[in-house]
């Protein structure tokens, strides 16, 4: 039993300075902190000496309130560095600027970059919700954040061949049972899924969407139901009507590459039909001058009125020769006189087209005579 019940017994070891382990008999009262501690134990104050309890450095201010039989560790600080063991002197500074110039980008876990298109609208980034459109080379969007980025020009470079409403096809994606009633802030994860097959909308299966009705099917269910025909609507389609959804480089550049082409042939058939209308016009101009309809005549009127070009180059119905003959047709040139109705003076008729008969009125500026002789 110990005779002083305010004395305890504690251990203390020193390994840094090879000091075999102690047994120390302490009282609170002559050694109230390990400072004191420490000045009993060395005449002269070391501040590189420091006490260790179960491996936590302890302040020479702590006081001697430690538990009976517990084991102190004196250890030396040795100086230098900043006690984190990184720095030794032996570097220089050039190895640390080099460590930051250069910051490393974060590496993206390809599958959740893939899920990522598969969940969001590749242009506003949001989740998608219907209505959704494609284009041409298989990225969906929300076809309202789509449009908006078209009316306002908005539209980034990469999605530079969407003009307009012709290049987007709208799909109809089949909604996950249970998530399609669900408020869109509440869902997470995958909203839609094969109605064939039920593979999520997720980025680990390969889609395709059908040009001719919008449906969006898995490869699976097309390959395991060979159909020419939607597994859905049954509208039929062909082989250039599907298009991979968020595929891969090599088919994107078939796509792009198919999109080219289509669009080479539309131009193509706008540049013939642009041509057939000017020669349409053209031939219409021509048939107008010739046949009076330019001045509101009627056609089957002049047409009687006109006489038939025989083959000598005579006019049958005046006499009058007409250049031509029999080997190339000769039209005459129109006169409004000709055409003139039964009970009409033909020279007053003929001055409603013309304004080239002379004048017979003698005029100054403030007034119009009468003609001449009635003066």
């Amino acid at each position: 039993m110990n005779p002083n019940p305010q004395s305890f017994q504690i251990f203390l070891q020193s390994p840094d300075l090879q000091i075999p382990t102690q047994t120390l008999t302490l009282s609170p009262i002559q050694t109230p902190t390990l400072h004191h501690l420490k000045l009993s134990l060395f005449p002269q104050t070391l501040p590189s000496l420091f006490f260790t309890l179960n491996g936590k450095p302890l302040l020479d201010s702590t006081p001697l309130q430690f538990p009976p039989l517990s084991t102190l560790i004196l250890r030396i600080r040795t100086p230098g560095g900043g006690g984190d063991g990184g720095a030794t002197g032996a570097e220089s500074r050039d190895c640390y600027l080099n460590m930051y110039a250069e910051k490393k980008p974060d590496k993206v876990d390809p599958y959740e970059q893939r899920l990522s298109k598969f969940l969001n609208c590749a242009l506003s980034n949001e989740p998608l919700k219907d209505p959704c459109v494609v284009d041409l080379i298989g990225n969906v969007f929300n076809k309202e954040a789509l449009v908006e980025a078209l009316l306002g020009k908005k539209v980034p470079k990469a999605f530079g061949h969407i003009k307009g409403l012709k290049d987007m096809i709208p799909v109809h994606f089949a909604s996950i049972s249970g998530k399609e009633m669900e408020s869109q802030a509440t869902v997470s994860g995958p909203r839609f899924q094969c109605p064939i097959t039920g593979l999520e909308f997720n980025g680990k299966s390969n889609f395709l969407a059908l040009r001719s009705c919008g449906h969006v099917l898995s490869v699976k269910a097309l390959k395991e139901v060979k159909s020419s025909a939607c597994l859905v609507c049954h509208v039929g389609f062909s082989e250039e009507d599907k298009i991979v959804i968020n595929g891969n480089e090599e088919e994107v550049a078939a796509l792009r590459e198919r999109m080219e082409a289509e669009k080479a042939k539309t131009r193509v058939k706008k540049v013939k039909k642009v041509k057939k209308l000017k020669n349409g016009e053209e031939e219409g101009v021509e048939a107008a001058r010739l046949s009076g309809t330019k001045h509101g005549i009627d056609v089957k009127g002049g047409e009687k009125a006109l006489a038939k070009v025989e083959g000598n180059g005579k006019v049958g119905n005046g006499g009058e020769n007409v250049k031509g003959g029999s080997n190339g047709p000769a039209v005459k040139k129109f006169k409004a006189v000709d055409v003139a109705p039964a009970n009409a003076t033909k020279e007053v008729y003929a001055s409603i087209f013309t304004s080239s008969s002379t004048k017979k009125f003698k005029e100054t500026y403030s007034c119009r005579s009468l003609p001449l002789g009635r003066n």
